[in-house]
This record gives structure tokens, C-alpha cells and sequence, in this order.
């Protein structure tokens, strides 16, 4: 009778708050990751610390969350062990004790299991979409088939360093701004509760009509006090709102992005960034040695912007059909003409993936340039709004005053 084998049982990791004494007979603490707590007395004991008690932190905070910056971690300290000669399950068990993150760790256990268990490297990484996108998993799968496994996970965390580093760049560009005018509507908003109703019962001794710019404040004064919960409910709405129609309707989500795309110097900003992903991606995928076609499906989501996700289908569509990339891309006419010359210029001289790596470094640069120049341009004008918004407060409540200075 044949048996079967089962697989082995997915390790789950824990982080372990711990106190005990050590040597010298001094109170410590400290937290460890692991499977079980019997791990954990383990570990003391090498430690030579006597445990006093051991407990499991679980909830909100128990593992965490794996961020985009860990899997990158992970692909580059693993493409080094390969690099060595350590055989990928065992690097995979190494690298998953050096990783400080204890949900990537318990990722990279249950990778190890998966591989111990006769699965693929790639089939594994599979498994988890949420984590390892498509790119990821197709550029494994290519260097496990060609024996270059190790080139192909440090091909992949560069990639990703870059992409980063550019989506950094871009939300600079459009949290800078946000950022200004929510400081600035924070402190008019206090100021017209806080100060203005303190001159308001100042004034209501005065027994004179105020100017007509002081009664504005304190009307606008006395709205805001009536209003604020309000008024912030509302704008909470509205967001929540906006971000749960362009979850559920792609119509919606496309008239955001494209009203995004004509926003002065931001539109131009991320109009650039998304030609500048999408570029790196496509060259990324597709010096890997996978199809054109399913790398332009791969490099339509690196965009993270549904104009460009839409052209991109349609030049997905033309390439299937036999048409040369540069024509495809022309007709869309949403990629630039400098981007569309150079693909044409790739596919003639049968150097696509190096034309495509100068347009992304081309793009990342403007982009570069762009959120500095803003960012310059921003703080003369941001001191300005706010001088004109807390001055002219001001100014408006000190006006019956200096009218009161000249009367006398």
C-alpha cells in the first residue's frame, strides 16, 4: 500500500516578551521571535538567563506587517547566499533568522516549509500574491529555468529599490502641499476659536459698530465654533467616499486619475513617474526573458495609474495582434514622443530593454528635478497664504483698536 507523504506542518512565529536574571543576578528583559515558547527557553538558556516569566504578544501588534521594503530585504540577503553557494532552502532558513521583522520572518519560514515540502521556489512565491507580485514570481521562475537564480533576485531588489525610491519622490510632490494646507487650516481653525472669541467679548464693551473685515472674522468665528464637528465629519466623509468609488467603480477611478494627469506641475510629476515605472518594469521583465506581451501586462500595474493602465492594454492588444511596440505606443497618445522614439530606436537595433532603462532613468531624473523645483517654488508661496491667513486674523481683530487709537 503506497503512502503518502504530508506535507510539513506551517511554522508560525511569535514575538515573546521575556524577564528573567542573568548571571550576575540582574533583573533583564527583552523580546525573541519564535514558534513556541519551548524555543524561547531554549534560547534563554544558551543566554544563561534564569526566566522569571515568558509571555506571548498577540493582537493589533503581535507580528506586524511586511512592508515593501522587508520583501526587497529579503530578495537582495538571499540572492547573496545563492551567490555563495548556500542551496536555497537552507539560505531561506538563514535569512529568515537575520530578518528583524517578525511577520516576514514567519513568511519566510512558511517559504521554507513549501520548498522542503517539493515545491518551487517560484510555486511557493506563488502563493502568496499579496507579497511577491507577478513580476517577482516570473523572474524566479526565469532564473530557476536558466540556472541564474541568484542574478535574478538581485535584478529584482534593484528594481524594486529604484521603483521605491521614485514612488517616494512623487508622494513627496503630493503630500507637501496637503501637508501645508492642513497646517494651515489647523491654525486658522484655532485661532477662530481660541483668540477670536476672546477679542469678541473685548469689542462688546466697545458700545461702537466694528469694521465690516472684524465682523466677518467673528462671524466666521462663531461658525466655526457652531460647525467644526461638522465640518470635519464632512470632509472625512468625502474622502472615505471618493476612495470607495474609485475602489468600486473603474470609471470613477479613471476620471480621478485622469483629472490627476492635469493638475498643474503635480499632474506633470506623476505623469512622468508612472511613464518612468512603467518603463522600468517593462525593462526589468523583459531582459528577464519573458514575452513581451505578459511583461507589458506585468509593466501595466507597476504604473499605479489608470490612464496609463488603459493605454497600456491597448498597446498590450496591438503587440499580440504583430504590431512593433513604438507604433502601438504612438498611437495611444499618452506616452511622450522622446519615450516612443526610443522604443523605436530599442526595437531597431534589438536593444529594447537598454532603451527602456535610459527612458526610466530619463523620466526618474525629470522627476527628480521637478519635486525639487516645486519644493523650492512651494515655500515662498506657502509663507505667503500663511502670512495672509493668520495676519489678516489678526489684523482684522486689531483694526477696531487702532480705530479707537486714532479717534483718541
Amino acid at each position: 500500500m503506497a503512502t503518502t507523504l504530508k506535507p510539513p506542518k506551517r511554522l508560525v512565529m511569535h514575538r515573546w516578551h521575556w524577564r528573567g536574571k542573568n548571571l550576575r543576578g540582574e533583573m533583564v528583559s527583552g523580546e525573541l521571535i519564535a514558534g513556541d515558547i519551548g524555543e524561547v527557553r531554549q534560547e534563554l538558556a544558551r543566554q544563561k538567563i534564569i526566566v522569571k516569566r515568558i509571555s506571548r504578544k498577540s493582537g493589533l501588534f503581535g507580528l506586524g506587517r511586511i512592508r515593501s521594503r522587508d520583501v526587497t530585504l529579503f530578495a537582495r540577503q538571499l540572492a547573496t547566499m545563492i551567490r555563495a553557494g548556500v542551496p536555497l532552502l537552507q539560505g531561506c532558513k538563514v535569512v529568515g533568522e537575520t530578518l528583524k521583522n517578525p511577520a516576514m520572518r514567519n513568511l519566510v519560514e512558511t517559504l521554507a516549509n513549501d520548498i522542503s515540502a517539493g515545491a518551487s521556489f517560484s510555486e511557493a512565491l506563488a502563493k502568496h500574491p499579496t507579497r511577491f507580485d507577478r513580476m517577482f514570481v516570473n523572474m524566479v521562475a526565469a532564473g530557476e529555468q536558466s540556472g541564474a537564480l541568484d542574478k535574478m533576485l538581485e535584478r529584482v531588489a534593484s528594481y524594486r529599490e529604484k521603483v521605491e525610491t521614485l514612488k517616494g519622490r512623487v508622494k513627496k510632490a503630493l503630500y507637501y502641499p496637503a501637508a501645508v494646507i492642513l497646517v494651515g487650516l489647523g491654525v486658522t481653525a484655532l485661532l477662530l476659536v481660541k483668540v477670536v472669541p476672546q477679542f469678541e467679548s473685548l469689542f462688546a464693551g466697545f458700545g461702537a459698530e466694528l469694521p465690516a473685515f472684524t465682523r466677518f472674522t467673528i462671524h466666521l468665528s462663531e461658525l466655526t465654533q457652531a460647525y467644526w464637528w461638522q465640518a470635519i465629519l464632512a470632509v472625512a466623509l468625502l474622502v472615505f467616499g471618493m476612495r470607495q468609488a474609485a475602489a468600486r467603480s473603474p470609471g470613477f477611478a479613471y476620471r480621478l486619475h485622469q483629472l490627476m494627469l492635469k493638475l498643474p506641475v503635480l499632474g506633470n510629476i506623476v505623469d512622468k513617474g508612472s511613464i518612468a515605472r512603467f518603463s522600468r518594469t517593462l525593462a526589468t521583465t523583459f531582459n528577464a526573458g519573458i514575452p513581451l506581451v505578459e511583461a507589458l501586462e506585468t509593466a501595466a500595474g507597476a504604473t499605479g495609474n489608470r490612464v496609463h493602465q488603459r493605454a497600456i492594454a491597448a498597446v498590450r492588444e496591438d503587440v499580440d495582434s504583430g504590431q512593433q511596440l513604438n507604433f502601438a505606443m504612438r498611437r495611444t497618445k499618452v506616452f511622450p514622443l522622446m519615450a516612443v522614439q526610443m522604443v523605436s530606436i530599442g526595437e531597431e537595433s534589438g536593444e529594447l530593454d537598454v532603451m527602456l532603462d535610459k527612458v526610466a532613468e530619463f523620466y526618474e531624473e525629470e522627476v527628480d528635478n521637478q519635486v525639487d523645483a516645486l519644493t523650492s517654488l512651494l515655500e515662498p508661496f506657502i509663507i505667503v497664504v500663511l502670512g495672509v491667513m493668520v495676519g489678516g486674523l489678526v489684523a482684522s481683530m486689531y483694526l477696531p483698536i487702532f480705530q479707537m487709537g486714532s479717534a483718541i
